[in-house]
């Protein structure tokens, strides 16, 4: 067996024969970049404290990854084709690990937040390399199931994130959860060289740098919009990223329909499979992620697990995932893709729905029926969506393919995390006032309160801390009269405590329900759409066109 694997894919016979094991290296890298997001969820807290980041340098830390990630994609995936889809997936690794490195030894806001754009910039290589080398890697036959497994990796990444995290932080420190990346990536690596073959686009035209530059402003704007927007306010900076991100997209789709060879062909989007895959996997991560942000945090601060606990809480929805990824395996053949992705939307509108019942009583057993149900639809609906976008594209363009798919997943995301949470802290905090209103607490507090469920809880202690201190001065007082007053008092700040920490509770969970609401009507009504959009019947794959097309032009030139 050959030390490194030289001889590329478009060059054999026949197929791969270690094609599985290169799937399992292709999966490894897609898990970190996934994981690096969710594993951040439970080890916020102690990097909050251990920083002292505020709210704003909190969201960066987390949208830091957010911004190059989704704005390269496209670019990165079309320079993979035409140079080296292995190479690209083996230099995202590298990156990825140096700024997991970085991370680790940050010591400030500016620094953590600079870290994880460094790791943002290597996702954006590896995430459209690892689709691209499965579909190059893969016959057409197997190339559906190879998908499918690929999406239940995400699937294990989004619970498995917290686990791996939450037993970090048991024995270390918030730093460790960036560390352990490394030799994650330090053996993806050497995988990428030994098992995946090289690969790459059959023709070396030009690629289209204008359209290219143009994909990176307006999808890096859009982001910064839905970010800076929804969370600190629509001030200045978040209306210019939303001009900026409008002109530049208008002017990235008139120089694609003009380009002979654009970065990417936009009239693919006038196609029904096409355009209804998108949205279907932008929708169900918005929902996904969305839900993900607001269940961990009530978790961790309603039902008061540790990190740890949250992460295995969690697990179901990944095990579901694997379940209907080997439910949409057998039925999708069978039934066709409308059908299977439809179910799966239907079935992650029902899981929001279920969330709506959430209150100040709701117990975690309250909450695994919802999460296998998300997970159940994750595992239906996303891998046949996968696998029509990827089969919208030739051969040649496969990067770029994988890049549309996971800017769709981005989006999605990021729009759920935006949208959703913005609506979550104003629901928390509206609720919070109503719960609170003639308590004799001082304003300053609840206005700190307000702020989120976890600054809601630190009030809480707080005054309880403060009931504690003036008890023990009652308990040491030698004069009764005083020795009274202070128990007194004492007694009325713990009871403000006890209800401070009972409106926390209950106005995050009127939250999470209210929230749910509308994300299972944002869903619901997509579903709606995505099963107009959708054909009825399969069409033949799109690529067999291009690649004809591509033929004739060779043949003519």
């Amino acid at each position: 067996m050959r030390l490194v694997m030289t001889e590329p894919v478009e060059r054999m016979n026949r197929p791969y024969a270690r094609r599985w094991w290169a799937l399992l290296v292709l999966c490894l890298s897609l898990l970190i970049i996934v994981m690096a997001n969710t594993a951040l969820t439970v080890a916020a807290p102690d990097m909050t404290k251990d920083l002292g980041l505020s709210g704003a340098d909190l969201q960066w830390v987390i949208d830091g990854y957010t911004v190059p990630y989704a704005a390269l994609m496209l670019l990165l995936g079309a320079i993979g084709d035409k140079y080296s889809r292995r190479g690209a997936l083996g230099l995202g690794l590298v990156v990825f690990g140096g700024g997991a490195v970085f991370g680790y030894l940050a010591g400030s806001a500016t620094a953590v937040i600079a870290a994880r754009a460094v790791m943002g910039v290597g996702a954006a290589l590896i995430m459209p390399a690892t689709l691209s080398l499965l579909a190059a890697t893969f016959p057409r036959a197997e190339r559906a199931r190879a998908i499918t497994l690929w999406t239940a990796t995400a699937g294990l990444a989004i619970a498995a994130g917290p686990v791996v995290a939450g037993a970090l932080l048991r024995d270390h420190g918030w730093a460790s959860t960036f560390l352990i990346n490394v030799p994650v990536a330090a053996v993806a690596l050497v995988g990428t060289f030994v098992l995946v073959p090289p690969s790459r686009a059959g023709h070396h035209d030009r690629i289209d740098h204008v359209g290219g530059l143009l994909s990176v402003i307006w999808a890096g704007a859009l982001i910064y919009t839905i970010i800076e927007g929804p969370h600190f306010g629509w001030g200045p900076k978040a209306v210019t990223a939303g001009v900026v991100a409008g002109v530049a997209l208008t002017a990235f789709v008139l120089w694609e329909l003009r380009h002979p060879r654009p970065v990417l062909d936009v009239r693919r989007f006038t196609g029904r499979r096409f355009a209804g895959s998108n949205l279907a996997v932008a929708l169900f991560f918005l929902a996904v992620f969305g839900a993900f942000y607001y269940l961990t945090q009530h978790l961790q601060f309603v039902l008061g697990y540790d990190a740890l606990e949250t992460g295995v809480r969690m697990l179901p929805l990944a095990g579901a995932v694997f379940v209907g990824s080997a439910l949409t395996g057998w039925l999708t053949p069978r039934v066709g893709m409308k059908w299977t992705v439809g179910a799966g939307m239907v079935g992650g509108t029902t899981a929001l729905a279920l969330l709506t019942r959430v209150d100040a009583a709701s117990a975690y057993g309250d909450l695994v029926a919802p999460l296998v149900i998300l997970g159940l639809a994750i595992g239906l609906a996303l891998s046949p969506c996968t696998d029509a976008i990827m089969g919208a594209f030739p051969e040649s363009e496969l990067g770029v393919g994988g890049a549309v798919n996971d800017t769709s997943l981005e989006l999605g995301g990021s729009l759920g995390i935006a949208v959703l949470g913005s609506l979550l802290a104003t629901s928390y905090g509206d609720h919070l006032t109503d719960a609170t209103a003639g308590s004799k607490l001082p304003a300053s507090a609840l206005d700190t309160a307000r702020d989120s469920v976890g600054a809601g809880y630190a009030v809480a202690q707080g005054i309880g801390d403060k009931a504690h201190r003036v008890a023990a001065r009652a308990a040491a007082a030698k004069d009764p009269q005083q020795a009274a007053q202070l128990k007194q008092q004492a007694d009325e700040l713990a009871g403000g405590a006890r209800q401070m920490a009972d409106a926390v509770g209950s106005a995050f969970s009127d939250a999470v329900a209210h929230t749910s609401l509308v994300g299972a009507v944002i869903l619901g009504i997509g579903t709606v759409l995505v099963a107009v959009l959708l054909p009825r019947r399969e069409s033949p794959a799109p690529q067999v066109k291009e690649e004809e097309r591509e033929l004739v032009d060779s043949a003519a030139g």
